[in-house]
């Protein structure tokens, strides 16, 4: 029987979600996410309400990533904690969509669908595009493999994507449901207008800037920016060579630094380090 100290958790060191969530590009993927997720006009209300992002935006930014983290390296008992956390913080919030009149609930099986998707979408999108290599079928595999994480939160296993190829029938189908709102329009500029100390800001305007890029040309379009920034495929080209760039820089950093601690703890207990 596997003891609590070798417990590997939700993945496990062999899976592939331990490979494209340890690589810098996540931080990438993360953004591409946040932008996206934001197109759909239930999810956006939902943040602008509920989540205080603009109030505490890397508190909310940190707590984000501190759920995926323990999901992604946590023990079994931690893993579940947190997701019990989080279905019960979601079975609390609702509200109205302003422009529409829509009502939704967090908790819209829906809803946390379109949530995982896009995140699911945006780190493997990330990860391939800033020149992370993967063998035959585990991109297919690490949509699989979030099929586990996406039950956590409340999803029928069998309404979730499980193959590539699934999860680009899954936006097809939904795409007639998405635009970009005001709410959508005023956080990607508070994305990348993040506040910061002022050396920092061109930096971070880069980032964000590369994650917008890395969107799929249609969502690109549905914000309608200007310059490189809309459905010109120069953007996808640049985004993808300024991701590959990044990432190479960031994997310079000995990995004892940039590994999370999360990752650090997972591998020591499971002995894989």
């Amino acid at each position: 029987m596997t003891t609590l100290a070798a417990d590997p958790g939700l993945f496990g060191p062999d899976s592939v979600t331990w490979t494209i969530h340890a690589d810098p590009s996540m931080a990438l993927g993360g953004l591409r996410a946040l932008i996206l997720q934001s197109v759909n006009p239930l999810a956006m209300a939902g943040v602008a309400e509920h989540s205080g992002f603009r109030d505490d935006p890397w508190g909310r930014l940190f707590r984000t990533a501190e759920y995926v983290g323990t999901v992604t390296y946590g023990t079994t008992p931690e893993v579940h904690r947190a997701a019990a956390r989080v279905r019960g913080v979601h079975r609390r919030l609702s509200g109205v969509e302003p422009e529409s009149g829509t009502a939704y609930r967090v908790s819209d099986p829906a809803l946390l669908l379109w949530v995982h998707c896009a995140e699911v979408d945006s780190l493997l999108a990330a990860y391939r595009r800033c020149g992370g290599r993967l063998a035959r079928g585990e991109a297919d595999a690490y949509v699989r493999e979030q099929v586990r994480a996406a039950v956590l939160v409340g999803i029928d296993a069998r309404q979730c994507p499980a193959s590539v190829a699934d999860l680009r029938d899954y936006f097809r189908a939904v795409r007639p449901q998405l635009r970009v709102t005001a709410e959508a329009r005023r956080a990607l500029w508070f994305i990348l207008s993040a506040p910061m100390p002022l050396p920092a800001r061109p930096a971070w305007v880069a980032l964000a800037s590369i994650a917008f890029g890395l969107l799929p040309a249609w969502a690109r379009a549905l914000y309608g920016l200007p310059g490189l920034l809309t459905a010109n495929p120069a953007a996808t080209v640049g985004a993808a060579v300024a991701g590959r760039s990044l990432r190479q820089l960031v994997r310079l950093v000995p990995g004892g630094v940039r590994e999370s601690p999360a990752r650090r703890a997972a591998l020591e207990r499971v002995g894989a380090a």
